[in-house]
């Protein structure tokens, strides 16, 4: 009977915990909606900005923006964007992989001499970082209780300020882009100085004339900054839909795993019952035998 009393324990454990997966996986859906809806609303925008931008500086040689100034990329930093909480499946841990192969591949060197940083967007990739000693700036994780472009420009405008400092010479950008609630798509990206556009002479046969006002180089200046700030907002609601999705994905998972368990459970419980009571009969049956004889 004791074997049955903990069957009936683990029973019990694995349908509370049936029971908050399939809360969470409700709750997540309902997030990923409107995280989702944010994301496909900026995406044609930051397109639309991105080719303007290209379409006008293929042609400007020796512009004076500081933030296209290509140089020695002696001291890099690295820009991590993961979530704050957990239960996500391998979310945050394959941005992490993704900035560690990124380091070791590209900027050992700088590694080596203690010239990479890290700004961390999300609390599980800033404490990763920081339990190993890596130089991490600031903490940006408050940032998701209010997800707007105002508050994810300050953190821009403080990447812009350190690259026109000479405190970074590159700036990289690693996040989990959104594709659907089951697929996020682990992505890198320079964010500073900002690439360059090669256009083939297929695309600039179909490249706008756009009538300028005031001049060309004044509009680059302009647009160049507001750019970079796009870039990396869509790159943190690109990540923050994707989160939601890998935790739907996760606990929709973990709600099929407990159902499966569940009825291993019971099917033990079943045949502990059946044996219990087989004992029991065996039992009265040998007494009375006893009895009679």
């Amino acid at each position: 009977m004791a074997n049955l009393k903990e069957v009936r324990i683990r029973i019990s454990s694995v349908q509370s915990t049936q029971q908050i997966t399939k809360a969470m996986k409700m709750v997540s859906a309902a997030k990923l909606k409107r995280a989702t809806n944010a994301i496909i609303q900026l995406r044609p925008y930051a397109t639309k900005l991105k080719e303007i931008l290209g379409n006008l500086s293929a042609n400007l040689e020796g512009s004076s923006s500081p933030y296209i100034q290509e140089r020695e990329p002696n001291k890099v930093l690295v820009v991590v964007v993961s979530s704050n909480r957990g239960l996500a499946g391998a979310f945050n841990m394959n941005v992490i992989k993704a900035t560690n192969n990124l380091i070791a591949e590209k900027y050992s060197e700088q590694y080596k001499k203690g010239n990479v940083s890290i700004i961390s967007i999300g609390k599980k990739s800033q404490d990763f970082y920081e339990k190993r000693s890596y130089n991490v700036i600031g903490n940006n994780n408050a940032v998701y209780n209010a997800l707007t472009f105002e508050n994810v420009t300050k953190i821009t405008d403080a990447i812009m300020a350190g690259f026109k400092k000479g405190d970074f010479d590159k700036v990289e950008l690693v996040y989990n882009g959104f594709k659907n609630a089951a697929v996020q798509i682990l992505t890198t990206e320079q964010l500073l100085p900002l690439p360059k556009t090669v256009t083939t002479k297929e695309e600039s046969k179909h490249q706008i004339d756009y009538i300028l006002e005031p001049s060309q180089e004044e509009i680059v200046k302009e647009l160049i900054p507001k750019s970079i700030k796009i870039q990396l907002y869509k790159a943190v609601l690109d990540s923050h839909a994707a989160e939601h999705g890998a935790r739907m994905t996760s606990m929709d998972k973990a709600t099929e795993n407990a159902g499966d368990l569940l009825k291993a459970l019971k099917l033990s419980y079943n045949q502990a019952r059946q044996a219990a009571i087989t004992t029991e009969l065996t039992e009265i049956v040998s007494g009375a035998a006893a009895l009679n004889g």
